[in-house]
């Protein structure tokens, strides 16, 4: 495996630091290398999503759909259904799930473009709402 410049920035960010990174490029340019990389050798707690079953399989990880329990129709921001105070209501985790949630500190979504932005603007809730951190987007875990 070759490390240019992009792959080590990339790598510093992702092990280094907590700040989100958007990782884009061409087919064939080292994007499926470098998600293999990480969760071979990051150090922290996370988890590997995807917006569809086949991408999910392809990252041997899980569907947003089925890690978050999102249901299957837009997600309108005023749905009195999503507020903080009834989202724990709605969602219902079990405990073992909102320990993980606490716990993770990097979560990695592929194929984020093919994910609408009411079901990213769901996720940052339930981040806020379950990691009890309403004022860092995504509850404060990495991206």
């Amino acid at each position: 495996m070759t490390f240019n410049q992009e792959f080590s920035q990339a790598w510093d960010f992702v092990e280094h630091t907590g700040i989100s990174i958007f990782l884009t490029g061409k087919a064939g340019t080292g994007k499926s290398t470098f998600l293999k990389y990480v969760c071979r050798n990051v150090k922290k707690k996370h988890v590997v999503l995807a917006p569809t079953g086949i991408a999910a399989i392809n990252v041997e990880g899980s569907t947003l759909h089925s890690f978050f329990k999102l249901p299957f129709h837009p997600l309108v921001p005023d749905d009195p259904r999503f507020s903080p105070r009834k989202l724990r209501d709605f969602l219902k985790y079990k405990k073992s799930h909102i320990k993980l949630l606490k716990e993770l500190d990097l979560i990695i979504i592929d194929e984020i473009s093919m994910v609408r932005a009411d079901i990213i603007d769901f996720i940052d809730r339930v981040l806020r709402v379950y990691c009890q951190n309403m004022r860092e987007p995504f509850g404060g875990k990495q991206m």
